[in-house]
């Protein structure tokens, strides 16, 4: 459901955002093939650099993919109040949360679950810095069903896990439903993280209700909350996140609103580049809801009970 013409790329989805489109000025094809699973495509922009669409659907550019990656890694990573050592995301094929989970020095291994082997190999060949994280020793990446991969999870494995999924249409739309999200519960460490790419407020109040509900059921003890970043390729200029922790030992729960650790500092002879987008005060402020957003999503959450340090 993608137009190219007259040198524009328009995403049309009439199924997740009917009666609008975003067009980007293209430069160049770079890249058109089918994988097992979805059309992947690269396009050089005039005012994005490089953008990676996969079945019509821009996934990321490279001028603004910072907000999201940072704000779906360091949201439950500077939320959590044990130092995060084992982190899983699913999906996430282009590289870049799992960038920014590599600039926690206290990860000692993070797993990336990816469906798609062409992704990750498409994102090292033409967005080279967002996919930087594939080079950590510490980065351990299979080509598989994310599903079934935390299925057969041993219970308590991870301290966060986090869900970088494409829109829930196509090979994504597993990624949505309750099953899955039990799954994740288990594989989680007491006072364990989720993190799931939540929709647009402004297009799906009613897909994001659902969730944040059924996390409510899922994550039984636990805490409930919601936060958004803005980002201009994106439908409507914004993405949101759900966010849920499982509760700890002495059932206590994760306050996400506030973060409880220090923004990751740059290592030592690091090749990445500071922080463009999270800080402790963006991260407050992701959680502050315009008025029509709030009333959709606060009767779906549940509060963390800790002191902030």
């Amino acid at each position: 459901n993608n137009r190219l013409k007259n040198g524009w790329f328009s995403e049309i989805s009439p199924e997740m955002w009917p009666g609008q489109a975003n067009s980007l000025e293209i430069r160049e094809k770079l890249y058109d093939a089918q994988s097992e699973f979805q059309h992947v495509q690269v396009f050089e922009t005039t005012a994005y650099g490089n953008l990676l669409v996969l079945d019509g659907c821009i996934q990321a550019t490279e001028r603004d993919e910072f907000a999201y990656q940072e704000m779906i890694a360091h949201l439950p990573l500077c939320a959590i109040r044990q130092e995060p050592e084992r982190v899983l995301i699913i999906g996430g094929g282009d590289g870049g949360a799992l960038r920014e989970v590599t600039r926690h020095q206290c990860v000692k291994k993070v797993e990336m679950a990816e469906i798609d082997g062409m992704v990750p190999e498409v994102s090292k060949k033409f967005m080279p810095y967002m996919a930087k994280g594939f080079d950590d020793e510490r980065a351990s990446v299979m080509i598989c069903d994310g599903v079934k991969f935390v299925e057969a999870c041993e219970e308590g494995t991870y301290d966060c896990v986090i869900v970088d999924s494409s829109d829930p249409i196509g090979p994504a739309s597993v990624l949505f439903e309750e099953r899955f999200f039990r799954s994740v519960f288990k594989a989680l460490k007491p006072g364990g993280v989720i993190c799931t790419q939540g929709e647009c407020l402004w297009l799906h109040g009613e897909l994001i209700g659902d969730t944040l509900e059924m996390c409510k059921r899922v994550f039984v003890g636990g805490s409930v909350s919601y936060a958004y970043c803005t980002i201009p390729t994106y439908p409507s200029g914004q993405i949101g996140f759900v966010l849920a922790s499982k509760p700890g030992v002495g059932g206590e729960t994760v306050t996400f609103e506030r973060p409880n650790r220090e923004p990751p500092k740059m290592k030592e002879g690091s090749t990445l580049k500071p922080l463009k987008y999270y800080n402790p005060a963006i991260h407050s402020a992701a959680f502050v809801l315009p008025e029509f957003a709030r009333q959709i999503v606060e009767p779906h959450l549940v509060p963390g009970n800790e002191a902030t340090r």
